[in-house]
């Protein structure tokens, strides 16, 4: 699967947020858009408005692309109940965000590699694929032969972040934890606000 290898300040800095969590805080030096004398924000459009949260729900979870996005809200769509909640949680309980959220990477970046890179277990079987929905239940731990890495002892001892309510690690064993419930949309950590049901709008005409 494709890892997205763009300019992730750029991103972040488009959206006026740490949206990727990165330690050094790309507003720190350059806290306006790119773009030349900060490329004035106009009055969107409706259709501007479901793109710009479709872009910042992406950004949010790996810069998902296009087809990543489509393909999880198909799978919302045909489930009986509220499609951008379904959305929320599907994106909310893919495996390198479920890595992520239990503080065993520093970023989502990060995440996505230890996923790849066949270093994280889902009920004690290797698992590296990034798109794995994890279910409430499932332990997801890292292997034992990668607990040293040091990007992984980094990520657990920054206190920047929360395990968020819906997960919580092993008592006694800080390499695994669990998904305790299905994730409601008011409970997730974005770093920035964003409007689901606009995706869904807007995906609702793309799709």
């Amino acid at each position: 699967m494709a890892r997205y290898r763009g300019p992730k300040n750029r991103v972040a800095r488009r959206f006026a947020a740490n949206i990727f969590g990165k330690a050094r805080n790309p507003m720190l030096h350059k806290q306006n858009p790119p773009g030349m004398h900060g490329a004035k924000r106009k009055k969107k459009s409706d259709f501007g408005m479901q793109l710009e949260e479709r872009q910042k729900l992406k950004a949010i979870y790996g810069m998902l692309s296009q087809k990543q996005l489509v393909n999880t809200y198909q799978k919302a769509l045909q489930q009986k109940g509220n499609t951008a909640q379904l959305l929320s949680e599907f994106l909310e309980c893919r495996l390198d965000n479920v890595v992520y959220r239990l503080r065993f990477a520093s970023s989502i970046f990060g995440a996505q590699q230890l996923v790849s890179h066949g270093h994280i277990l889902v009920n004690g079987k290797k698992v590296d694929r990034r798109s794995f929905l994890v279910r409430p239940g499932m332990i997801v731990s890292i292997k034992p032969a990668s607990r040293q890495m040091k990007s992984i002892i980094a990520a657990q001892e920054s206190v920047n972040r929360e395990v968020p309510e819906y997960m919580s690690l092993e008592e006694g064993d800080k390499f695994s934890g669990r998904l305790v419930s299905s994730p409601q949309i008011d409970q997730v950590p974005h770093p920035l606000p964003v409007n689901i049901s606009l995706v869904c709008e807007f995906l609702s005409h793309t799709s």
